[in-house]
């Protein structure tokens, strides 16, 4: 059998291996949750279509659960009122297979072709091991539209905005109407002075915004002056689940949680990530400026259920990613053991260990687990710089540049995560 035959069989084999693993993990560790959140999504807009009721009216029944979204998400999601039950489950889990699959793609294709791994070979070892993350298999088993929004995003920072395409900005724009929490981007966009791409997204918000109004004047009405201000509709802040600041600081004494102390960590939060996002897109590194953005997203919205996490996944491949272009062995090993800690706490559960208890040291530490991994991120994920305008250099100590090669690379290519780098 030639070299590379072999080769490939024995990629294959890997594959099967690591895919088995992954699902006797699954199988292990999974918690089913029948779709809770599209059962709520899927009544709501029955509820609505078929029997004549106000969306922003109906609650789950026997829970406090409800639509919250925005009257623009109800748009998107309307032709699942005309779906029986089952078809709306295959569509939810085959898109969030499908824009988690192309944002893989994007981000480890790259590293695969500098490190010279077989391409198919690497993305479906990220696929196995991105379905043991617990905050993606929650997405699914939840129902969620995380992934969904991931992408719209991504397809702005990654693809339109390096390449200076105007409409940059749509991707972002559409994410923000559907939810509001991606709005962050919008800020990320006018802190780092991309003012044309932050007007498209805002006018796209506006617009989509605006439609649904014309089509929904009722719902719209409602959303917007009575159930967005309705905190009691997402849960409970002090719920393990909640791995945001706020949770942190609810914790530490549910009854009376202190509003003063959590807007002063966000403030520090978002004053951290104003800083290195302005230096992510001074050194031309859009792929980072995605990724601390998700992660302050996370620290500073009021709710982050886990299954919200998976904003985390671009933040720990370019932890590889800036392993594998590592000047030396001794910074490689040490951004590779952050990334395996890192990504082996969020397959763990390991949160819910204080699910009933979370006072005490031990509780306050374990509890917040996956708060302190997004703030390690925020506050440590390397930045990698290179050349912006042809004929100049990004020099900033420390910080990673393109190798001489890829220097004639076009404006447009430079996003691209996995570069060589050296560090000057």
């Amino acid at each position: 059998m030639a070299q590379g035959a072999r080769r490939t069989t024995g990629q294959v084999v890997g594959v099967v291996v690591l895919a088995a693993a992954v699902t006797a993990f699954l199988a292990v560790a999974a918690v089913r949750h029948g779709f809770f959140d599209l059962k709520v999504y899927y009544g709501a807009l029955t509820w609505w279509v078929h029997d004549g009721g106000e969306i922003y009216d109906y609650l789950k029944p026997g829970t406090q659960y409800g639509f919250t979204y925005p009257p623009f998400a109800a748009l998107v999601m309307l032709p699942m009122a005309y779906l029986p039950w089952s078809a709306a489950i295959v569509v939810s889990v085959l898109a969030s297979v499908a824009t988690t699959t192309v944002l893989i793609w994007w981000l480890v294709d790259p590293i695969a072709r500098r490190a010279g791994w077989t391409r198919w070979f690497a993305l479906a070892v990220a696929l196995c091991l991105v379905a043991a993350f617990e905050p993606m298999r929650e997405t699914v088993n939840f129902g969620q539209v995380n992934t969904l929004l991931l992408f719209l995003v991504a397809v702005d920072l990654l693809r339109l905005l390096p390449a200076g395409n105007r409409w940059a900005g749509v991707g972002i724009g559409l994410a923000t109407a559907i939810k509001l929490t991606p709005g962050v981007f919008i800020v990320y966009l006018l802190v780092t002075g991309r003012w044309r791409a932050a007007l498209t997204a805002c006018g796209t918000a506006a617009g989509v915004s605006l439609l649904a109004a014309a089509l929904f004047p009722d719902a719209s009405r409602e959303f917007w002056t009575e159930a967005l201000w309705n905190t009691g509709r997402v849960g409970e802040l002090a719920f393990v689940s909640n791995q945001s600041l706020r949770g942190v600081a609810a914790r530490l004494d549910p009854e009376h949680p202190s509003t003063l102390l959590w807007l002063l960590l966000v403030l520090g939060t978002l004053a951290l990530w104003a800083w290195r996002s302005r230096a992510a897109v001074a050194a031309g590194d859009e792929a980072t400026g995605l990724a601390l953005t998700g992660a302050v997203m996370c620290l500073v919205s009021p709710v982050t259920w886990v299954h919200h996490l998976v904003w985390l996944l671009p933040a720990l491949i370019l932890l590889v990613d800036n392993a594998m272009a590592a000047p030396d062995g001794r910074r490689r090993r040490v951004l590779l053991v952050a990334a395996t800690i890192g990504y082996a706490l969020l397959i763990s559960r390991t949160v819910w260990l204080w699910e009933k208890d979370f006072t005490g040291l031990d509780g306050f530490l374990g509890s917040n687990a996956y708060v302190w991994i997004s703030l390690a991120l925020l506050a440590f994920l390397p930045i990698r710089g290179w050349l912006t305008p042809p004929g100049s250099v990004v020099e900033e100590p420390g910080v990673p540049q393109l190798d001489q090669t890829d220097r004639g690379l076009p404006t447009g290519e430079r996003h691209m995560v996995g570069r060589p780098l050296t560090v000057r």
